[in-house]
């Protein structure tokens, strides 16, 4: 059914991509930021800062969104007040604040991390075929954090502090704009509220589901590796000698742009499965990459690497929140979106930061941009290759979901087990 709101399509668009400017304005160059400052012994801390935030906020917001508030006006509140904590954290880079900055950093997630949730629902709520129409409107985030890395590294900002003033002020337009979105109402709003509501045990039933089970446990290891992306090819970037590493970084997104375009062709050629196992074979490709980099005469291999984004991100994450939508009935798509982003963005990635912020200490030595330690960069590489390498096996091997569609014989025969 076409949704009633005029040019909902360009709305949602827009929404997307002020999401996710937000996110890459400061995110994926927040290692090199904090070596700068003299803190590079606290970026794990830093990037378990968000996996906390989603496993404290998200869940809950979830529940709340699906019974009590409209998400569309959460989703505003929660980017005005970010917008006030990222104009603080400047002035909290350096060493005598650091455990300032920590919570700082952390008090700003609280009020982020639920608005990946929250967008994805928002949109959801107002596109009639989600499996089609969300990639079209989710390729304006890639857009988005193209545009913030373009901007800060042709600025000359990715090691500055300032990233974190252009966050903020994305932050506050968005906050604005979010009350202009299409009334995306709570699902069960009036109904009584009892103790499994509060736990959300509704979402929390799709465990039941063994498809379900296996996709959670898999999101939730994959997340782990993902997280040494986040926090570290920054820094790697620039120990192997690229100046412009936000604008190189941000070369990931371009490619994202395509492959997002491409979800539904290959969903009817390769089907859910397919794509998803695609994405898990895709760190391992990148991370080797990453580690034949750090060989001399082989830097070029970090344009590959960086290149890999669109099958990594888009074909899990992407894919991941379309399948949820698919599996939760609508009176808990909230919590039920919620729940991917707190096994994935939460427990995952906070494993995979404290992880990664362990090995780069003891592998790397925090001997960044040397040539000497260029071979321990390429032992740092090859554990999380071989740990994303693992869980795509056990995805393989274990996985199994039917939609609706193939049930009815009309859907791509690759979403099964072979």
């Amino acid at each position: 059914m076409p949704s009633r709101y005029p040019l909902v399509v360009p709305r949602l668009a827009f929404m997307m991509f002020m999401q996710f400017f937000v996110w890459g304005a400061w995110y994926a160059t927040l290692g090199l930021v904090m070596s700068q400052a003299g803190l590079s012994g606290a970026i794990g801390d830093a990037y378990s800062t968000g996996p906390i935030a989603s496993i404290l906020a998200s869940f809950l917001m979830g529940m709340l969104v699906d019974r009590f508030f409209s998400s569309h006006r959460v989703l505003g509140v929660l980017h005005l007040v970010g917008a006030a904590l990222l104009w603080t954290l400047p002035g909290l880079l350096h060493v005598e604040a650091r455990g300032w900055f920590l919570g700082a950093l952390l008090a700003y997630l609280l009020c982020y991390m639920p608005t990946l949730a929250l967008s994805n629902n928002v949109a959801f709520h107002h596109l009639a075929d989600g499996q089609s129409r969300f990639p079209v409107v989710r390729v304006f985030g890639s857009l988005g954090w193209i545009a913030a890395g373009v901007l800060v590294g042709t600025a000359g900002w990715s090691a500055s502090p300032l990233v974190f003033h252009v966050a903020a002020i994305a932050s506050l337009l968005l906050g604005l704009y979010s009350f202009s979105l299409p009334a995306t109402p709570p699902p069960a709003a009036g109904k009584p509220l009892a103790l499994r509501d509060l736990v959300c045990a509704d979402a929390l039933a799709l465990l039941r589901e063994r498809h379900f089970l296996v996709f959670i446990v898999c999101a939730m290891l994959i997340s782990i590796p993902l997280a040494t992306f986040y926090a570290f090819a920054a820094p790697f970037v620039g120990a192997v000698g690229f100046r412009d590493v936000g604008s190189v970084m941000s070369l990931g997104q371009v490619v994202e742009i395509v492959f997002m375009l491409l979800i539904p062709w290959f969903y009817r050629h390769i089907g859910m499965k397919g794509m998803l196992l695609l994405s898990m074979i895709g760190w391992v490709v990148r991370y080797a990459f990453f580690a034949l980099a750090a060989q001399p005469g082989f830097a070029w291999l970090v344009y590959a690497g960086v290149l890999m984004h669109g099958i990594c991100y888009d074909f899990f994450f992407v894919v991941a929140f379309i399948y949820t939508d698919m599996v939760a009935g609508a009176r808990i798509k909230g919590q039920a979106q919620s729940l991917t982003v707190l096994f994935t963005y939460g427990i995952g990635m906070l494993i995979g930061a404290q992880v990664s912020g362990w090995m780069f200490a003891h592998v790397v030595d925090n001997v960044v941009g040397q040539q000497a330690s260029l071979l321990q960069w390429q032992r740092f590489w090859i554990y999380p290759a071989a740990g994303s390498a693992i869980v795509a096996i056990g995805f393989y091997f274990f996985f199994n979901f039917r939609s609706q569609r193939q049930q009815a014989g009309h859907g791509s025969p690759s979403e099964v087990n072979p």
